[in-house]
């Protein structure tokens, strides 16, 4: 049975930091790339970080520089941490397992992410 657990979100002050976790199971974590996508209210699902099985990083434009995507797969866990967040950063927060071949996209539940003073 494939999970993805988020866990770490929660209400942080302008300026703040989170990290939030998302342990995989059911699948072979380390053949897939991993994704943090979010959704504000009234918003469409963005993509806000990814890595890639070899590692490799990407951001959307409005987080680089605040936020880093690490992956551990001897824990099968992928890792976001935000810094200096802002209140447009406020959105629940989800999880993604993706390959191309074959196909396969997993999600998790999410996990809401509050900034406000």
């Amino acid at each position: 049975q494939v999970q993805l657990v988020e866990s770490g979100g929660g209400l942080v002050q302008p300026g703040g930091s989170l990290r939030l976790s998302c342990a995989a199971s059911g699948f072979t974590f380390s053949t897939y790339d991993m994704n943090w996508y979010r959704q504000a209210p009234g918003k469409e699902r963005e993509l806000v970080a990814a890595i890639t099985r070899a590692g490799s990083a990407s951001y959307t434009d409005s987080v680089k520089g605040r936020f880093t995507i690490l992956r551990d797969n001897a824990k099968n866990t992928v890792y976001l941490q935000m810094n200096s967040l802002k209140p447009e950063d406020t959105a629940v927060y989800y999880c993604n397992g993706h390959k191309v071949l074959p196909l396969r996209d997993y999600w998790g539940q999410g996990t809401q992410v509050t900034v406000s003073s």
